[in-house]
Formats: structure tokens, sequence, C-alpha cells
């Protein structure tokens, strides 16, 4: 049984298309019109081992906050729809990750039940590339979790180098998802006492 999920998201402010399949290996096609952000997405497909494509129109000319929120958005929605009633995963999953002198740690309990923790190092520069705004990290995986319905906690205990400490970020991020959503043959259905998630 295929595990995809596709969205497609129009407001004023932006288009957005995203199709994921949870079982893919890792093939991306991402294009939101802000570079870095591209560059972050590419590793969520790669390091989660999912098939991820994307396609964002935003208003750019104001700035790059409406594309990488709706995108994320959609992206969470997309997720979601993927995992289905969610019967045979794993659920809960962390990683670590570092990239070079940064560090992140990324926990993740596919819940039903949207929650954020996030924590990074303070001073960091305030833009990475020409229009990634570092401060809208938070705020995409804030959109992710509020539609994907994951509780995600991530932390970044060190780091300098602010393109260093958003992307250890992302790539822990893939690895705890990949590893929560993968089946376990030994869960018989869902794996909450309560029956659902």
């Amino acid at each position: 049984m295929s595990r995809i999920g596709r969205v497609e998201r129009t407001t004023k402010e932006t288009k957005v298309f995203v199709e994921i399949d949870l079982d893919g290996t890792g093939v991306s096609d991402i294009s939101t019109g802000v570079g870095f952000y591209d560059h972050m997405l590419d590793q969520l497909a790669k390091h989660g081992l999912f098939d991820l494509t994307v396609r964002t129109e935003g208003d750019l000319h104001i700035d790059s906050h409406h594309t990488m929120e709706d995108t994320a958005l959609a992206l969470g929605a997309a997720f979601r729809e993927a995992l289905g009633d969610k019967a045979g995963i794993r659920r809960f999953a962390d990683a670590k990750v570092p990239l070079d002198e940064a560090l992140a740690e990324v926990t993740v309990d596919v819940s039903g039940r949207p929650y954020l923790v996030h924590t990074e190092p303070e001073s960091m520069a305030p833009v990475i590339g020409r229009d990634y705004d570092t401060t809208m990290t938070r705020h995409i995986f804030e959109s992710f979790v509020a539609q994907a319905r994951v509780a995600l906690h991530i932390h970044v205990p060190y780091g300098r180098n602010a393109h260093h400490i958003v992307e250890c970020q992302f790539k822990a991020f893939a690895r705890a998802l990949r590893f929560a959503c993968e089946r376990d043959p030994r869960v018989s259905g869902v794996p909450s006492t309560k029956g659902a998630l």
C-alpha cells in the first residue's frame, strides 16, 4: 500500500504544490524561489528517504516569509495524508546530527497532537544566502507541526555558523521523521493504548 500525500494550497500570497512518498529513496524536485530553503528541503528528502516534490510560487517581492510558511503548512498536511491511519508505524524516534561545530538533537512523536519545542543558539547571523531569514527556522517547524499533528522537539546545544546550525536541524529532523514513520513488523495496528493517534 502506497503512502503518498499530495496537497495543493492557493492563497492571495502563494500557490503551493507538495507531493511526498514516505517509502521513497530520497529523490527530490524542489523549487520555492528561496535557494537555501530549497537546499533544506532537499536535505529532508535525502536523509528522510522521502521522495519529495515541492513547487511554490510566492510573493517574494515582499519577502520570503509567506513562501516558507505556506510551503511548510502544505508539507505538513501532505505528510499527515501520506501516513494514513498510522497502523504499524514505530511512532517515536530521535536523531542526533553534527555538522562541523554544530549539533542538532531531534525527537518526534507521531502523536496526533501538534506541539513544538525548539531551541537554538542566539545571535545567529540574521540571513543565510540572499533571502533565508534565520528567525523563520522555528516558524517553518511550527507550521509543519500544526498540519502534520506531531510532537517535535528540536535542540541545538551549540554551534557558531548559521548555515551549519540550520542545516543540522533539518538533517536530524529528516532522520527522526524517517524512523518514526517506518513500519515495524512487530507492531499490530496503531501504536497507542488509546487505539488511535
